[in-house]
């Protein structure tokens, strides 16, 4: 059997669920994949009389798509989803079946008024964490409107079908044959990619808030919820909403969780803010602060937000190493996530740029799909506990280079080596590979503050114990600060504390805004 009793336990309650009756058209082969799709389908009809299958030929096989008896819906799998693209799968069932999607009104209007073909394909790997939010927006959007399909390809199935196309990070999405997009998207995502994202106008008429929140990460959000219990006026402005959390895979230090995965708890976060009355302005970014008598926010659609107090959560980004080819050849070979993006290597050889547990963790993870993993790590030493390197001397694929600088990504259309000097000998090395992990911490989001706000050379904001910067009604909380531990707990503690501390701030300066709203 394919499905393991536990998870067999938990799909039998979904397909409870069911609505209506499903026809699964599928087109297999004599392949092992075709074997496994088949055993899968079988599985799900056994599991419901209301699943039927009928054999046919689709554009690819193996494929099986997911339709009402007598109306295709255009969702179909390439690939048998299972590991993270069960829960892809069993929403997919379930919608088909008649069951509502879990969307904004606003946003499903939003799907439905879309007047043009658009044929989605997604390259995924099932390993990959951020490829289900892919599937499943691409897959709702399908079931919403009847010009709309969406396919969803396993890469590790259809491997020379990825090679051809050059796909060698995922998510990548394709639309009508050209390719979309890639990465992380949620449906507001592609529906504001196709161009039907808020504009200016519609936060024209918006209030002076007490509390604004710039970001959407666990600081944001606990800064956001401890505000709104305050029961004074609180928004929140999130660039995307759940921030670095949606491209952490495996969380098991959040105390009270032995175990979640980012995009889960981002989930969790979303909905706990809407569980009040925060006006959440998502996908929006800040590009200026100024100070007048109220704090103004600009944001990058040329809207102007004003607040009497602001909380600055924006969080931080990958590190970049700065060196040519880095960003010639992102999703070429050039990857950030070994998550999501290892099963594109395997078989092949691969670097990890950084010695410290982010990179010494993805060098291990690697070595077990990947043919050779070469560690480069500019000190002398390995900055990673112990433990974690005494694993990875343990495995017999990978090489550790210190004193390593690295100076070049090299390539044509697609990574083929990396160069670095000896920082002891000065000698130049290269080495033929076919892609390079960077694995070298975080920076700051604070480059929109500009002068404003006073940072520290790293771009941190700088704060004192309650979260104030040195801009009366400014706080900042959470990894774009200078506080040393970069933890989604401690953000969260952060949050908290600027919220508190800004409440008390409106408090005392309350005859103050009193004088500026009757001007």
């Amino acid at each position: 059997m394919i499905l393991d009793a536990e998870i067999k336990a938990q799909l039998a309650q979904y397909l409870e669920m069911l609505e209506g009756e499903i026809r699964l058209k599928v087109s297999v082969g004599s392949d092992k994949v075709s074997q496994d799709m088949v055993e899968l389908v079988d599985e799900l009809s056994a599991m419901s009389s209301k699943i039927t299958i009928e054999h046919t030929v689709l554009e690819r096989t193996p494929s099986f798509s997911i339709n009402k008896p007598d109306e295709d819906s255009g969702i179909t799998f390439a690939g048998v989803p299972l590991g993270h693209e069960f829960t892809s799968l069993v929403l997919a069932l379930l919608h088909v079946s008649g069951r509502a999607p879990k969307v904004d009104q606003k946003v499903i209007e939003q799907i439905k008024n879309i007047d043009k073909e658009l044929h989605f394909e997604s390259y995924i790997s099932l390993s990959c964490q951020n490829c289900p939010e892919v599937v499943q927006a691409l897959n709702i959007m399908s079931v919403l409107n009847p010009k709309i399909t969406h396919t969803m390809i396993d890469g590790a199935a259809y491997k020379e079908e990825t090679e051809s196309k050059n796909i060698m990070a995922v998510p990548t999405v394709f639309l009508n044959g050209e390719e979309f997009g890639g990465g992380r998207m949620t449906v507001e995502e592609i529906l504001a990619k196709l161009g039907g994202g808020p504009d200016a106008s519609e936060f024209e008429d918006k209030d002076p808030f007490d509390v604004l929140v710039v970001g959407g990460g666990p600081g944001g959000a606990s800064a956001a919820i401890y505000a709104a219990r305050k029961g004074i006026r609180t928004g929140i402005v999130a660039e995307r909403f759940g921030g670095q959390i949606l491209d952490t895979a495996a969380i098991e230090n959040f105390i009270s969780v032995n175990r979640t995965e980012g995009p889960r708890l981002a989930a969790n976060l979303e909905e706990h803010v809407k569980e009040y009355n925060i006006d959440v302005m998502n996908l929006q970014r800040a590009v200026r602060l100024e100070k007048k008598d109220y704090v103004e926010i600009e944001l990058e659609n040329g809207a102007v937000l004003k607040s009497k107090s602001v909380i600055l959560s924006t969080g931080a980004r990958w590190r970049k190493v700065g060196i040519p080819g880095e960003d010639e050849f992102r999703n070429k070979g050039v990857a950030y996530c070994p998550h999501c993006d290892g099963p594109l290597f395997e078989g092949k050889r691969v670097a990890v740029i950084g010695g410290g547990n982010s990179g010494i963790e993805a060098a291990i993870d690697l070595a077990g799909i990947v043919k050779h993993v070469t560690v480069l790590e500019f000190a002398s030493e390995l900055k990673a506990d112990s433990v974690l390197q005494k694993r990875l001397n343990s495995l017999p694929n990978v090489t550790v280079i210190k004193n390593a600088q690295t100076t070049e990504i090299t390539g044509t259309d697609n990574v083929n080596g990396i160069s670095y000097i000896n920082r002891e000998t000065k000698a130049e090395q290269h080495i033929e590979l076919e892609g390079v992990f960077v694995q070298i911490g975080l920076v700051p989001n604070t480059d929109w503050l500009g002068e404003t706000v006073e940072r520290n050379q790293f771009g941190e904001v700088i704060v004192d114990r309650n979260g104030v910067t040195n801009i009366p009604g400014v706080f900042a909380a959470g990894d774009c600060t200078d506080e040393k531990f970069k933890q989604i707990i401690i953000s969260m503690g952060s949050g908290a504390t600027a919220a508190l501390s800004a409440f008390d701030y409106l408090v005392r300066h309350a005859d103050t805004f009193e004088k500026v709203e009757t001007k």
